[in-house]
């Protein structure tokens, strides 16, 4: 029996497969989410040697290539290389306790915990969609999501390489056609274009107005660029739960810190990461929410 006929046939041996992508995913997410930011740092950096006169810049040496794939990840305290069986997600962690193999400098416990999240939520969406294209479309828009808003949380930064590539997969994703009843994706391609642009222009509006009012910036031009992925990815349906959500938890966050953490009032927080999590949310859930909402607060005719 071909294999895909078996994760076909066997709901839980599809979940644990799924589990087990999630595991080698989350590995490849942790690089993605370290290296991208550096190559990005890097591109702007030569940019901006470009645009400089020749008297302003000195002779430098060609830089080493620095991308997703070389070069070989080593430990930052002594630079050893890190061999494939450390690379093993969760595993090799548990392994070594938790510390380098040569120097017994600590690893962060960051990336297992990342491993662990794109595994867990791999997972729920295979329960979720079951087997076929949605649950594919699903998984590709939660591992988008994760990468997202963990480099939103370091950097504040949605790099444009991946909202962009987010936005536009969405559209095409709507091209299947309609979802199965009670499924979220794949939305029509009416509901994708509409809920793409206005999802951008929601924010953009709220972004300009709030600058006008108060002479600050609010947020950066890629939440608009998220929002719209989702507003591609899941219809415009679903653009102003996930709003809703995403602001309210961001408020009770953000009050958060200020009380316990002591932060400044003026200190930025990143919205990315609440609006990737409700966008995931949504995309699970969300019909669900929006009929409970209207069976509350609708009187039946």
């Amino acid at each position: 029996m071909p294999l895909i006929d078996v994760f076909a046939a066997s709901p839980v041996l599809y979940i644990g497969a799924c589990f087990v992508v999630g595991l080698l995913i989350g590995s490849f997410l942790n690089v993605v989410i370290h290296r991208l930011p550096v190559m990005l740092e890097r591109q702007w950096r030569a940019e901006c040697g470009e645009l400089a006169t020749p008297a302003e810049t000195a002779p430098a040496s060609r830089p080493e290539p620095f991308n997703l794939i070389v070069p070989r990840s080593v430990c930052p305290a002594c630079q050893a290389p890190i061999t494939w069986w450390q690379n093993i997600p969760l595993a090799s962690y548990l392994a070594l306790g938790g510390r380098c193999a040569r120097c017994r400098a600590r690893i962060s416990v960051r990336y297992p915990l990342i491993e662990a999240l794109t595994a867990v939520l791999s997972a729920l969406v295979a329960w979720k969609f079951g087997f076929g294209i949605a649950a594919l479309a699903a998984l590709v828009l939660t591992w988008f999501l994760i990468a997202l808003a963990c480099i939103d949380i370091d950097h504040q930064l949605l790099p444009d390489n991946l909202t962009l590539p987010l936005l536009w997969l969405g559209l095409l994703v709507s091209l299947w056609g309609a979802a199965a009843p009670g499924a979220t994706i794949p939305v029509d391609l009416r509901s994708s274009v509409i809920g793409a642009v206005a999802g951008y222009v929601s924010l953009w509006s709220v972004y300009h107005l709030f600058r006008l009012a108060t002479g600050k910036e609010g947020m950066g031009y890629g939440d608009f660029k998220l929002f719209a992925a989702l507003g591609a990815w899941l219809g415009w349906q679903l653009l102003l739960p996930i709003v809703l959500v995403a602001a309210a938890v961001g408020a009770v966050v953000g009050v958060l810190l200020l009380t316990l953490q002591g932060r400044d009032r003026a200190t930025p927080v990143a919205f990315g990461p609440f609006l990737a999590a409700s966008g995931w949310l949504m995309l699970l859930f969300g019909h669900e929410i929006v009929q409970r909402y209207f069976s509350v607060f609708v009187p039946r005719p």
